[in-house]
C-alpha cells in the first residue's frame, strides 16, 4: 500500500485524491472508492508516477476518460493513476504522419487531423475516451477501427521502461489488441494517414455527431458507457459482423430494468444509469442480457466494456 513517504516522491505537479470516489471519473458515473487516485497532467509525470509505483510494488490501474469502463461499488483496493487531458490536445503533424499523446481525447484528433486535410477519422467524432485507450480496444464505428492507421505506439511497461512497438506487434482484433493482456500505458502514438479533402471530412463528421446526438444517449446527462456488448462475429468468411443490438431487441430486453439501471430507448445494447443506479444494478442488467440472447439464439455475447472490481 502507498504510505506519506512515497506520496512525498511524486511528482510535485501531479494531483493526488485521497479516497477517491470513482464515479466521478467514470462516463457511468458509478463505482466506490480507491486509496488513491494521482492525476498525472503530461508524459513525463505520468512515466516517473509509474515507475515510482512499480519500483514500491504498489498495485496500480491506470484510467483515461472511464468512458469504457464499470467499477465495482465496493470501489477498489489498488491505486488509480488518471492521464486524461480533457482540454489539452497534443497532436503534432509531419506530412501523413501524426504524433498524438496517449491522453489526448480521441474526438480530438478526430477534428485536428480533418481541419489538417488528413483522414479519414470522422469515424471517431464524438465517441468519448482518450487516444491510448481507443487504441489498447481497437476503438471503431462504421467498420473502421483504430488499428487500422497505427504506424507505431511508445509504450511505458507497468515496470517503467519505455519502448516503441509497431502498430503489427500490437496483435489488433475486433475490440482488442494484446495490450488488453499485458497491461502497457500508451504514451503516444505514430499515425499514417492519407490527404482527404477537408469539406467532405467536415460533412462527415457533422453527419456522425447528428446520428449519436439522435440515436445515443449523451453520457454526460445521460451516463453510460457507450455499447454494452461486442458485435457478433459473422458466420461466414462473406458475412459482416451482426449488431449486438439486433439481437437483443429480438431478445425482449427493451424493457428490462434493476434497480436504476435500465435499457436506452433507442438502443437496446446501451444501458443508462439513472440518478439511483448502482454498479451492481448495471452487471445485473448485463447478466439478464446475456441470459435472454442466450435462451433466444443460443449464444453467448461478450461484455465490450470492462469490468473492475468485485461484482
Amino acid at each position: 500500500m502507498i504510505d506519506e513517504i512515497l506520496l512525498k516522491k511524486l511528482p510535485r505537479h501531479v494531483s493526488i485524491i485521497s479516497k477517491a470516489k470513482l464515479s466521478d471519473y467514470t462516463t457511468f458515473q458509478l463505482g466506490g472508492y480507491c486509496p488513491f487516485l494521482i492525476d498525472c497532467p503530461d508524459e513525463e509525470s505520468l512515466v516517473q508516477t509509474i515507475t515510482l509505483l512499480g519500483a514500491q510494488s504498489v498495485e496500480f490501474l491506470v484510467i483515461g476518460q472511464g468512458s469504457n469502463l464499470l467499477v465495482a461499488d465496493a470501489g477498489l483496493q489498488q491505486v488509480v493513476v488518471r492521464y486524461c487531458a480533457e482540454n489539452a490536445a497534443d497532436v503534432t503533424f509531419e506530412g501523413n504522419l501524426v504524433r498524438v499523446s496517449g491522453h489526448t481525447l480521441v474526438d480530438d484528433l478526430a477534428r485536428l487531423t480533418i481541419e489538417k486535410g488528413l483522414g479519414d477519422l470522422s469515424y471517431c467524432s464524438g465517441i468519448p475516451g482518450t487516444v491510448g485507450g481507443a487504441i489498447a480496444g481497437n476503438a471503431g464505428a462504421f467498420g473502421q477501427q483504430m488499428g487500422d492507421a497505427i504506424e507505431s505506439v511508445q509504450l511505458l511497461d507497468v515496470d517503467g521502461r519505455r519502448h516503441e512497438v509497431s502498430g503489427a506487434e500490437l496483435g489488433f482484433e475486433y475490440r482488442s489488441s494484446i495490450l488488453k493482456q499485458t497491461g502497457g500505458v500508451i504514451l503516444s502514438a505514430l499515425l499514417r494517414l492519407q490527404p482527404k479533402e477537408i469539406r467532405s471530412m467536415k460533412m462527415e463528421r457533422e453527419r456522425i455527431l447528428e446520428l449519436r446526438r439522435t440515436k445515443h444517449p449523451d453520457w454526460r446527462t445521460m451516463p453510460c458507457a457507450g455499447s454494452v456488448f461486442r458485435n457478433i462475429e459473422p458466420t461466414s468468411a462473406a458475412d459482416r459482423r451482426q449488431a449486438a443490438g439486433w439481437f437483443l431487441e429480438e431478445a425482449g430486453v427493451k424493457d428490462f430494468r434493476v434497480g436504476g439501471a435500465y435499457l436506452f430507448e433507442k438502443h437496446a445494447n446501451m444501458i443508462v444509469a439513472d440518478s439511483g443506479a448502482t454498479a451492481q444494478d448495471v452487471f445485473e442488467l448485463t447478466e439478464k442480457m446475456i441470459e435472454a440472447v442466450r435462451d433466444r439464439f443460443g449464444f453467448e455475447l461478450y461484455r465490450e466494456i470492462t469490468l473492475w472490481g468485485k461484482f
